[in-house]
């Protein structure tokens, strides 16, 4: 019974994530954050420096270079970063579920 409602919790919380990443993050305030509007405020954001390549990121700037639109830009960028931290957290569930088998036995 407890395992059941685990799983509930857990599957109302993953389409809860992305309800949210898909449906409301194109309605984020593109405004700078705090950080970024005090360092326009005091005139050092000319100083920053980028020390890692955009090359790097797999979501950079949150948006989806392949499409367009900027609406659906993030609204892919936010489905699949949800999607990517699903695969990360399932891995190291697995793992941690295979190794406490291993311990088991």
């Amino acid at each position: 019974m407890n395992d059941k409602k685990t799983i509930t919790f857990v599957t109302v919380g993953i389409i809860a994530a992305l309800i949210i990443a898909v449906f409301i993050s194109p309605f984020a305030s593109s405004f700078p954050d705090g950080l970024e509007k005090v360092a326009e405020n005091f005139g050092f954001i000319e100083k920053a420096q980028n020390t890692v390549s955009d090359n790097v990121f797999l979501i950079p700037d949150y948006t989806f270079g392949a499409v367009d639109n900027p609406l659906w830009q993030g609204a892919l960028a936010g489905l699949f970063g949800v999607l990517i931290i699903l695969a990360i957290f399932g891995i190291i569930f697995l793992i941690y579920r295979a190794a406490s088998r291993n311990k088991k036995v």
